[in-house]
């Protein structure tokens, strides 16, 4: 995939990237295998807003991906490389020989008419599932299981890719996108490869209004309202917060607050994101 630059002929689009499609080969998506999507525009069974600045957009529907990969030692064949609204991953429509489809994560160099497995007797391929004990040191996976049999739920997004560092005992030693060191069971399944779609992360929206077809409302800067409404509010002009670190509207810490509170996974923590903190 590359990048797309627009002409300037309008403010909007001046600095406006976009994806050329050039990977996709099929434009509607496989009939049985979505379902339509109902919005909540961030409110609850109550219909009061618990997550802010969400609503409207484009109508989307859900595609039904396949992470657990449980047909084993059956081959399947790529029929169709398509986009997925809900995610900046591509999707790889597959045929198994038994004449199922399913949607799974396309990763890089994955093309119409591969073959892909999933199994102990699967080949080290972009695109094939294998349990970690049976991958060789080094390589690059995606779509990692935590729990066996749940599916993959880990390193799911565009351009992203994890690595098998190490196997000791039941678990393996992996690094995520994120520098953090996990112990996985070896038990779990992961794909190999590095998901697809790379140039994601270069795509400028150039508008506003690009935003809100994404289903995202407008954000106020806390700064920018009055005392009452933001901790950061008040003062004259363009004023500091006034205070030892940012708050949420609810006077909350935020922006670098460390929030994770599981010491029942720590364990499985080799090394953290920053090893600093």
């Amino acid at each position: 995939m590359s990048v797309k630059v627009y002409k300037p002929v309008t403010p909007g689009q001046r600095h406006k990237t976009g994806s050329t499609f050039e990977e996709i080969t099929k434009s509607k998506p496989e009939r049985s295998l979505v379902i339509f999507k109902t919005r909540k525009s961030g409110r609850n069974v109550y219909g009061r807003i618990t997550v802010r600045h969400r609503g409207g957009g484009h109508r989307r529907k859900i595609r039904i991906i396949d992470f657990k990969r449980q047909k084993v030692d059956i081959p399947a064949t790529v029929t169709a490389i398509e986009y997925d609204p809900n995610r900046s991953a591509r999707l790889a429509l597959i045929t198994y020989a038994d004449g199922v489809k399913v949607y799974i994560i396309a990763p890089l160099d994955l093309r119409v008419g591969d073959t892909v497995m999933s199994g102990d007797q699967a080949e080290i391929r972009p695109g094939n599932c294998l349990p970690i004990e049976k991958i060789p040191i080094g390589t690059m996976i995606h779509n990692i299981e935590l729990i066996e049999g749940r599916g993959g739920q880990l390193v799911r997004s565009a351009g992203t890719a994890a690595q098998l560092l190490a196997k000791e005992g039941q678990y393996a030693h992996i690094r995520l996108p994120s520098s953090e060191v996990r112990l996985i069971r070896q038990k779990c399944f992961a794909t190999i490869g590095q998901v697809g779609n790379l140039e994601h992360s270069q795509i400028k929206l150039g508008k506003a209004g690009r935003k809100r077809h994404m289903g995202f409302r407008p954000a106020v800067r806390g700064s920018a309202m009055s005392p009452r409404d933001h901790p950061h509010g008040g003062g004259e002009g363009r004023s500091p917060i006034g205070m030892p670190g940012p708050k949420s509207p609810w006077g909350k810490p935020t922006l670098g607050y460390r929030t994770r509170r599981n010491k029942k996974t720590n364990k499985y923590i080799i090394r953290r994101r920053n090893a600093n903190k």
